[in-house]
């Protein structure tokens, strides 16, 4: 069979074809562990449940303006003057069918054949391929230091004459890190001086801890006018827990948002008038159902790290925000693909190979699930690697053997 070349060189999801397997083991009855997770576990919030079924409920659900309707960008208005400082306009606005739609559109209308795109590793594992998507070329930058936290310099050295836009995910997925103040304010600076669209990627925005804040872009942007070349990416997804909602958004400025827009119509029309009044009921309502998740992430977080700190031989940077660490596993395997198919074979207990976010040797390990499947998966897995556990390990009424070294 004959492929276009964007056809054969985009792969499958890692995440999604993981998650998959993890659904497919559970249905046979398998004690599979689930922690590489992407969306918690709490449910959506009340006031987006009763704004949906009210629409429900009169029957009239049709098409929807293809950038949103005028409530939901106004709750977008809303949310931006509230968590940015900052007053934008409904042509500064696109409603996606989720925050990943909002960034791919975004791409499409930037980006030309061998422009390259540029993203600090470790990355969200959709970055290469969206660049795919677009004939472009994906760039990933590695901090020179081996931390999670790039340096501009990092940046500076990887940015030639066909790189088109850089993206930052902040707090990051998968290493929960917040990018410093300073980092945002220079490299807000250094693309506007370049001429660079700087795609902020913020659906963790929110879930952050110990009182943390990410950096507003907006404080540092001369300029936000129809030549400004900030793009800021969010939805209900994360924070709000309505992850099979499907809403995102973009903020721009109003010509690219409107070529955004041209491009979404031909692609999906505009996102379900019925998700959209969820958003706007989650946005506009309480936010209690924010708060009380972030107090269940943090005190996950703190159970999670706790363990992974008494496991000799793995190294673990205790993450800033989002519902993820990105683990050193280097001790015991420098495969993660090798090491995480390893440890869902043996002890079933899915976790996410580092290598797809730009890191070999790392583990995505998430704490969104519930206390008693992190302290049971990581006494799963230190079992299974550390050569001085006992030779037996019974998970319910199963026993299991080592027959490894």
């Amino acid at each position: 069979m004959s492929l276009s070349l964007i056809g054969s060189s985009v792969k499958e999801s890692v995440t999604l074809k993981l998650n998959e397997t993890f659904a497919i083991l559970k249905a046979k009855g398998e004690p599979v562990i689930h922690l590489g997770g992407g969306e918690p576990k709490s449910k959506a919030p009340l006031d987006a449940l009763t704004s949906m079924t009210a629409h429900l409920n009169t029957g009239e659900v049709r098409y929807a303006p293809v950038d949103g309707t005028v409530d939901m960008k106004k709750a977008v208005i809303r949310y931006t003057e509230e968590n940015y400082g900052r007053k934008v306009e409904p042509e500064n606005i696109i409603v996606s069918s989720g925050a990943k739609q909002a960034l791919m559109v975004a791409l499409q209308a930037i980006l030309n054949p061998q422009d390259e795109l540029l993203f600090v590793a470790p990355y969200w594992v959709s970055y290469p391929d969206m660049a795919k998507l677009c004939g472009a070329v994906p760039v990933a930058v590695t901090p020179e230091d081996g931390s999670f936290i790039p340096r501009m310099k990092d940046i500076e050295q990887n940015v030639s004459s066909y790189t088109k836009a850089i993206i930052i995910n902040n707090p990051n997925n998968p290493s929960g890190m917040i990018y410093p103040e300073a980092f945002i304010k220079d490299i807000v600076t250094f693309c506007e001086k370049k001429g660079i669209y700087l795609i902020m990627d913020d659906i963790y925005k929110s879930l952050v801890f110990e009182g943390k804040k990410t950096a507003n872009p907006f404080d540092y942007v001369s300029n936000f006018s129809d030549h400004s070349k900030l793009i800021i990416i969010n939805g209900v997804s994360k924070a709000y827990a309505m992850t099979g909602f499907r809403i995102g958004w973009a903020i721009g400025n109003k010509k690219l948002i409107k070529a955004m827009a041209n491009i979404q119509g031909h692609q999906t029309s505009g996102p379900s008038v019925l998700l959209q009044k969820a958003a706007i009921g989650a946005i506009n309502g309480v936010q209690s159902s924010v708060e009380s998740l972030k107090t269940t992430l943090e005190n996950n977080r703190k159970v999670l790290v706790a363990q992974l700190k008494a496991f000799d031989g793995v190294h673990v940077t205790p993450p800033d925000g989002t519902f993820y660490t990105f683990v050193d596993f280097r001790h015991y395997d420098k495969d993660s693909s090798r090491l995480s198919k390893f440890l869902l074979d043996k002890v079933r207990v899915l976790t996410m190979p580092g290598v797809e976010f730009g890191m070999e040797g790392y583990l995505r390990i998430s704490f969104c699930g519930s206390i008693k499947d992190i302290k049971e998966g990581i006494e799963r897995i230190k079992w299974a690697l550390d050569p001085n556990s006992p030779n037996e390990l019974f998970i319910g009424e199963r026993k299991l053997v080592r027959d490894w070294k």
